[in-house]
């Protein structure tokens, strides 16, 4: 086929904003029960998140019209529902209620196990001693945040005070005799990925909890995350002190590793460290597992390894046998005795639910895992790393522009469009994503930055934002772009920066420091750390000192680090998305930033949606924000 000379960023293409936004389907926590798995499949159709079973090769909706399962816990919510002797415990979007579904009397509906109008639920597990669901509560007392563990009869509704008086808690655990409860908390102004501690209760004859014990976690230095009984009765857990989240268990009161590989694969001396991969990502959270104890000895597991999300078997000898290899990201995992579960990602395919048969490791697409491009119309991820002007590295995938019916004008360079994640600890991997391939249908190339700071590459690298937040990730944006330039593959005077909520943060520092781009985008992104720091919700609250440093002994360094305040340093174009509902970043922060620079005459476009929350996840939403900010740039690039 002949293609046509077209400049690049302008090449037309049949997969419109529409199609990429409603290719944003996806999946959330898997359990295994009921002679089956079931797993939480959000639609951005109707931006609702709904309960599905799959049993002997069926899979079924049993969520009724007018509910949906979402926790905001936290805000990020997570542990959305639990599995239970007689049917399902779940969390409705709507009113933040407990509710029990019948998995053998559909018909009869749910039921509100809860009615605390004040609180809001999640991270459930299913305590079979009492038959009772455990949850992390957040109570909203006036303008009081409080959170504890609980737990609801099911039969009667009770309620009980597991746990209380830390600032935050996680990750309930209960053994196979529900006789031991493991869990996860921290104090302010500590955050998940930075300083937790590992605690466990047994409980007496008569169902009464005992003291607590602490574990594990000391003050600073170690997170742990992910608590979890083996059949046998073992607790693991995964800990970052020897530098990454490694699986450890509990051995005589105290934690010991459960494996340690030295770097170059022989066998580890004393005093070595443990293999250099994460196994978790950043807890944001709530409800990850993303490791499993195997009722036969040893784990199932997933591992970062350059930014890719691998699943691996391990047997209780040391023996590691990788699964489902035509995936480049596996998460939320869950096992039977027939299969292994999980949530897994492709280069090629939207996300999909694996069933995996443990014998011969063969996976079957339970769901999801459509394809909807050609391979001749899919732009790959290439990994690279990239020097960052001092003696460190950062990493990144590189998607450069690909349409099979499109070519560039003789001797042109492509423009390039930065990707900066959220969080700022959270991480992309090389996974369709239906956003950059319009990008790149489009003729625009794609640098998608795990820039310092990022999850999944040990604790050292996610520490490096630590009183660096609009440094560090600044100049790693700034950084993507050089190496790619020198290496020919992108045109370095016509770049463009966007990123999400944290990653629209450092864009609008990259765009303020002048560090060459051509324009950029801001969805809901921070222009006014303090502004955040005094109107953000309690997980939080303290995040920003940890970023940035204290606001009264730093003050100098939030006024160089705080983008409303440097607007007049902006002399490019900027485009800002902005959610009506959002907690996290107020609708003002982002008004004010607009304002300040409509006032010097740059060009600015602002783009509302009224119900819309800290991230879009309205199809509607997503397809508009997607246009309008391409539309945006082949404007600057006139």
């Amino acid at each position: 086929m002949t293609k046509t000379a077209i400049p690049y960023g302008f090449w037309p293409s049949d997969w419109s904003a529409e199609k990429a936004a409603s290719a944003s389907r996806d999946f959330a926590e898997i359990r295994a029960g009921h002679g089956g798995v079931f797993w939480i499949e959000y639609q951005p159709a109707d931006a609702r998140c709904t309960l599905w079973h799959w049993r002997a090769g069926r899979a079924v909706c049993i969520t009724p019209a007018g509910l949906s399962l979402r926790s905001r816990v936290y805000e990020y919510g997570g542990g959305a529902f639990c599995l239970t002797d007689r049917g399902v415990a779940f969390v409705n979007e709507g009113d933040q209620q407990i509710h029990l579904q019948s998995i053998a009397d559909q018909a009869a509906g749910p039921s509100m196990l809860t009615q605390q109008a004040d609180c809001r639920y999640g991270d459930l597990q299913f305590d079979s001693g009492q038959t009772a669901i455990v949850a992390v509560e957040e109570a909203h007392i006036g303008e009081r945040v409080e959170h504890r563990l609980v737990s609801f009869s099911v039969q009667s509704g009770g309620r009980s005070v597991l746990a209380e008086g830390a600032d935050f808690y996680s990750s309930p655990a209960l053994d196979a005799e529900a006789r031991r409860m493991a869990w996860i908390q921290w104090q302010r102004p500590e955050q998940p990925w930075t300083a937790t501690s590992l605690w466990m209760a047994e409980r007496d004859a008569d169902g009464t909890w005992q003291t607590p014990i602490r574990l594990a976690g000391a003050e600073g230095g170690e997170s742990l995350q992910q608590p979890r009984f083996a059949a046998d009765g073992t607790l693991y857990c995964l800990s970052d002190r020897a530098g990454w989240w490694q699986p450890w268990r509990e051995e005589g009161g105290r934690l010991v590793p459960e494996f340690a590989v030295a770097n170059d694969g022989a066998a580890p001396e004393a005093g070595e460290t443990q293999a250099p991969f994460d196994h978790a990502p950043a807890p944001w959270q709530l409800g990850t597992t993303s490791y499993l104890p195997l009722s036969e000895g040893g784990l199932l597991l997933t591992r970062m390894v350059d930014g890719y999300g691998l699943l691996l078997e391990r047997n209780d000898e040391g023996r590691e046998r990788q699964l489902a290899t035509a995936f480049t990201r596996c998460r939320q995992l869950a096992a039977d005795e027939q299969h292994y579960y999980c949530i897994a990602a492709a280069v090629d395919r939207v996300p999909t639910v694996l069933a995996i048969e443990r014998r011969t490791g063969r996976p079957e697409i339970i769901a999801g895992g459509e394809q909807p491009l050609p391979a001749e119309q899919l732009s790959r991820p290439q990994p690279f790393t990239f020097a960052t002007g001092t003696d460190e590295t950062a990493h990144a995938f590189f998607y450069p522009p690909c349409n099979a019916d499109c070519r560039s004008l003789e001797g042109e360079k492509p423009p390039l469009v930065v990707f900066l994640h959220g969080g700022p600890t959270s991480a992309c991997y090389p996974v369709f994503d239906p956003r950059i391939q319009y990008w790149t249908q489009r003729g625009f190339a794609v640098a998608d930055v795990n820039y310092r700071g990022s999850g999944g590459f040990g604790r050292a690298y996610r520490q490096r934002l630590h009183e660096q937040w609009g440094v560090v990730d600044v100049e790693d944006a700034s950084a993507v772009v050089t190496a790619l330039a020198v290496s020919g593959q992108v045109d370095p005077a016509r770049t463009f920066v966007r990123g999400s909520s944290a990653g629209g943060y450092t864009a609008l520092c990259a765009l303020t420091s002048d560090a060459g781009f051509s324009g950029g985008a801001s969805l809901y992104g921070v222009s006014d750390p303090l502004a955040l720091r005094r109107a953000t919700h309690k997980f939080e609250a303290d995040y920003l000192d940890w970023l940035i440093g204290d606001p009264q002994g730093h003050a100098e360094r939030y006024r160089q680090r705080t983008p409303l305040h440097h607007a007049g340093r902006i002399r490019v174009p900027v485009i800002f998305f902005q959610g009506g509902l959002d907690a996290v970043v107020l609708p003002a922060q982002t008004e004010l930033m607009v304002s300040a620079l409509r006032q010097r005459n740059i060009r600015v476009e602002y783009c509302f949606y009224p119900q819309e929350r800290h991230g879009f996840r309205q199809a509607d939403s997503l397809a508009d924000a997607l246009a309008r900010e391409c539309r945006f740039y082949q404007g600057v690039l006139g």
